[in-house]
């Protein structure tokens, strides 16, 4: 089993556990680990350069478009898109089996053979416990009740967020959200 706490993780609706890289070093660290494990799982990766690549530690005919959606969600919001305060970015979806890396690719940097399937996300994220620690989700990934406050893209730099009436650990908080400046919604 991978060591998912190294890297960006949450876990879906359905209960499947997503990791994603931390940078160009992680991501290679991840797709490796993830390719020694010689199984199939879907991957994502935006399609614009500046992404974590994401995978759905899940056989790939358990996998739903629901738990592929929030996998691509979850990309999306770790990309280079939410640090340039888009709203919405695409996301590529393709199987691990896909992805090549040569020796002379830099580092973060994979091919893709074959065919992709495109998601177009809006960049949103629901703050909430996962596992008892403090966790930035896609919204769909989580019940209503369960929702501290959401995060968009935005112009405050995530150490200075006011957490004065929520049950978070500051610290926690700050891990869990995407680099960038953020829109701080409490709920």
């Amino acid at each position: 089993m991978i060591d998912y706490k190294k890297y960006k993780w949450f876990f879906t609706k359905s209960g499947k556990l997503v990791v994603g890289g931390k940078s160009a070093e992680s991501n290679d660290s991840l797709l490796n680990e993830l390719k020694k494990m010689k199984k199939e799982l879907i991957v994502m990766h935006t399609k614009s350069p500046g992404s974590p690549f994401c995978a759905i530690i899940a056989p790939v005919n358990a996998v739903s478009e629901e738990d592929m959606m929030e996998c691509a969600v979850f990309t999306g919001c770790f990309s280079r898109a939410w640090k340039e305060g888009k709203k919405n970015t695409n996301v590529h979806s393709f199987k691990l089996s896909q992805l090549n890396k040569n020796v002379d690719m830099k580092e973060g940097t994979w091919s893709v053979s074959g065919r992709v399937k495109n998601f177009s996300v809006e960049l949103k994220l629901a703050i909430a416990y996962q596992n008892k620690i403090v966790r930035a989700v896609p919204v769909i990934s989580v019940n209503e009740d369960e929702i501290i406050a959401l995060v968009y893209p935005g112009k405050i730099d995530k150490t200075n967020i006011r957490t004065e009436g929520l049950k978070v650990n500051k610290e926690q908080l700050v891990s869990a959200l995407p680099a960038g400046g953020v829109k701080f919604v409490k709920t």
